[in-house]
């Protein structure tokens, strides 16, 4: 297949994405979710490989690489928005489907340290709750700082706090192999860093919870 011809086969499997996401509104989020992927899947199979195979794989790999928004998902969201109220944490629904909590440092933890507040801790027993029974769901958490100090502090304090939050989750039963952390320092401010107010809510965690879908 020349590259022009693969062009024309992916602006047709756009196309066809473009129904489905428009068309199917008596589909079930993990249907769309499902198809969406695998559309997309399909799309990379034709630019990159030169056969219907490579196309067919594409597609199985889109499918099977994607978060689902499921009833169990939505319920926990709604829990966490309930336990986190009147804390300043934002909880939102990421656009690959995640659930997010943004929590900002005056409930997690003081400046320039890593050990966890005591106001930290029911949202974090909150978000472990069931997550042993739920073992296809997945926990990232992301330290945040401001832009005060060097990255040599900021780095590994953004990551100290994540590897924080990590520790009390796997205190509380959940399986550590489930749970990845990650430091971003100072790189990924959410807010004005020329003002205390704005460097407070850029001092942070996120934790990511997404369910992979299973196929079925």
């Amino acid at each position: 297949m020349t590259f022009s011809n693969a062009l024309k086969a992916s602006g047709s499997l756009v196309t066809g994405l473009a129904i489905v996401l428009t068309g199917c509104a008596t589909a079930t989020p993990e249907q769309k979710g499902a198809g969406t992927g695998a559309l997309i899947g399909a799309v990379a199979g034709q630019v990159l490989g030169r056969d219907a195979k490579s196309s067919a794989i594409g597609a199985g790999l889109g499918a099977l690489g994607g978060y689902i928004w499921s009833k169990n998902m939505e319920d926990k969201k709604r829990a966490m928005e309930a336990a986190t109220a009147g804390t300043g944490t934002v909880v939102t629904q990421t656009a690959d489907n995640q659930l997010k909590l943004s929590i900002p440092n005056d409930i997690s933890f003081d400046t320039g340290r890593s050990d966890i507040k005591p106001n930290l801790r029911p949202i974090l027993d909150q978000f472990a709750q069931g997550l042993s029974q739920q073992t296809s769901m997945e926990v990232k958490i992301v330290g945040h700082t401001d832009n005060k100090g060097s990255d040599a502090i900021n780095n590994p304090l953004s990551v100290n706090r994540a590897q924080s939050a990590r520790d009390y989750l796997v205190g509380r039963g959940v399986s550590s192999s489930r749970i990845s952390i990650d430091g971003r320092g100072s790189r990924e401010p959410i807010a004005d860093n020329a003002t205390e107010a704005g460097r407070a809510r850029n001092r942070r965690i996120d934790i990511y919870l997404a369910e992979r879908s299973t196929g079925k």
